[in-house]
């Protein structure tokens, strides 16, 4: 998030797009639900679904699956057109602004209208409500990332934001709500194929100088490695030999799943290592035993970016270990002598090597988490970014056209799904999911169909349905209701049975590797 989540009490406008926040992030719905009942925000909702937050919205804009470069565009085409952008910001701190201009002129309201299906005259006052605000803060979430489109998605809602010079402020921004509790935290630490701590790019010779330095070896790679989903491809085809899985469960998360579970059975070697035995654990070679969050110290750092400290509370059954340690103990046995004293000693290591976190340290931390950048011991941390200007200097426009989803309805497969969570479970319920009152509170999986298309269909609540998609085929109960809108069912990806994800697509985003779970064309029918 470049703001805080209590900034966006401060917000005359807030623009959710692609969150569930009631269901995905309740405690952040509060902070919105207060500023629009007590402080006179604004709401602007556009979501597919008609979901619950959508009830405190001034404008709920019904948008078609997959369609959000279209409608961002037509914003930004109406906010153009009627001078409502901040031309000071725009010229002082931005560039590609007349590219972007260029791009968005054919996205006018009518246009966009037939795309998208929200309807023109909704769009434009929704644009005018966003541009007129003195702040206005767009959340989003999984929503908008999990298309072929995800990357554009946001690079269009960073472009609206600059256009009426909505970074840098309190109650703007642009803020991405995580999909789990230390997400942000896992990225920071180069959990990804490409970069290095504080996302310094491993082929970067000054970073890997400085990592091959700190850790007393030589020769580092410069190659960005796999993302997880090349690594599952690869499997399948051979070309990757062994996995060793952390705290992941594929095996109900990923699309098409069915394609998933061969790959990983065509491995030769499988090392899982989690709290529980999930559905992946159980085709493991090895399993590794690991402490969960309240059996361990260490730091997480929270969606808005606000790196807190988290304390042992249990000691940890059996023979689990702190992740860190397992991975201590496999680094000796593989030649490499790794070891700390404590996690202190890891975040002291931390914050010698990231620019962003080398003035946290547990000390500092010890009552109130601080929000990176920190870049000193005396530096008060950043709790909203870009006040002064971008890390690359100016931001840059990104003149981005609409492109539909992977996959259409055709005559077969005439509905859409699109996937996602529920208040009562977590993921792949591998904790939730143990817990005998919220199964009570949502006990299976289902398919939420509109009243319209149950009748369509000659389904009644409760009825089991058979859903298919070119990749396979699940049985679940029918939930008809008001949230759903025709044309399109939804499906919970929590539950192995009737498991969404036997259907999604695994068409990726060409930038993120992102699966496209929110999009696929799918028929129904009433289980005989």
């Amino acid at each position: 998030m470049t703001n805080t989540i209590g900034d966006m009490e401060k917000a005359d406008v807030i623009l959710i797009t692609g969150s569930n926040t009631t269901e995905n992030h309740p405690v952040i719905s509060t902070y919105i639900k207060r500023a629009v009942k007590f402080k006179g925000a604004k709401l602007i909702v556009v979501d597919p679904r008609r979901i619950k937050i959508a009830g405190f919205a001034r404008h709920w804009l019904r948008s078609n699956l997959g369609s959000d470069v279209a409608w961002i565009n037509g914003m930004m085409h109406v906010i153009i057109k009627e001078n409502l952008y901040d031309k000071e910001f725009v010229n002082a701190r931005t560039e590609g602004f007349e590219q972007l201009k260029a791009m968005v002129e054919k996205f006018t309201p009518e246009y966009v209208e037939e795309i998208t299906g929200i309807p023109a005259q909704k769009l434009t006052e929704a644009a005018r409500m966003y541009a007129q605000a003195k702040a206005a803060s767009i959340v989003y979430c999984m929503g908008i990332t999990q298309h072929i489109s995800g990357t554009d998605n946001v690079k269009s809602l960073a472009n609206l934001a600059m256009l009426c010079g909505n970074l840098g402020i309190e109650g703007g921004g642009v803020n991405p709500l995580r999909g789990q509790n230390n997400v942000q935290g896992a990225c920071d630490m180069g959990g990804l194929p490409n970069v290095f701590t504080g996302y310094q790019s491993v082929n970067n010779a000054d970073a890997v100088k400085k990592m091959e330095a700190a850790w007393g070896v030589s020769g580092l790679s410069d190659k960005p490695g796999l993302k997880v989903t090349e690594m599952l491809p690869m499997a399948h085809t051979g070309e990757m030999k062994a996995l060793y899985i952390i705290g992941e469960n594929p095996l109900v998360s990923d699309p098409d799943l069915n394609h998933a579970k061969k790959s990983i059975e065509h491995l030769d070697f499988l090392v899982v290592q989690d709290i529980f035995l999930t559905e992946t654990a159980q085709l493991a070679d090895v399993v590794l035993p690991s402490a969960c969050f309240a059996e361990k110290e260490g730091t997480f750092s929270n969606t808005e970016r606000r790196v807190q400290r988290v304390r042992k509370a249990v000691d940890a059954p059996g023979q689990a270990m702190d992740d860190w340690r397992i991975t201590c103990e496999i680094a000796k046995r593989m030649g490499y002598a790794m070891d700390y004293a404590d996690a202190e000693a890891i975040m002291k290591e931390i914050a010698s090597v990231t620019p962003s976190y080398a003035g946290i340290t547990y000390e500092r931390i010890d009552y109130e988490g601080i929000h990176w950048p920190c870049p000193a011991a005396d530096h008060p941390g950043t709790p909203i970014l870009h006040t002064a200007q971008f890390p690359i200097g100016k931001g840059k426009f990104h003149a981005i056209d609409y492109i539909p989803p992977a996959e259409s309805t055709d005559k077969e497969y005439p509905m859409y799904l699109t996937t996602g969570r529920v208040l009562y479970h977590y993921h792949t319920k591998t904790m939730t999911g143990k817990t005998e009152g919220l199964n009570e509170r949502s006990p299976g999986s289902f398919v939420e169909i509109s009243f319209k298309d149950a009748t369509a269909y000659g389904l009644r609540d409760g009825d089991t349905v058979e859903i298919a998609s070119r990749r396979g085929t699940i049985t679940s109960a029918v939930k008809v209701s008001g949230m759903a809108v025709s044309g399109t069912v939804f499906i919970p990806f929590h539950f192995i049975e009737g498991a969404a994800n036997m259907l999604t697509n695994a068409a990726l985003d060409p930038v993120s590797g992102i699966p496209e779970y929110k999009v696929c064309a799918v028929r129904l029918a009433k289980a005989a």
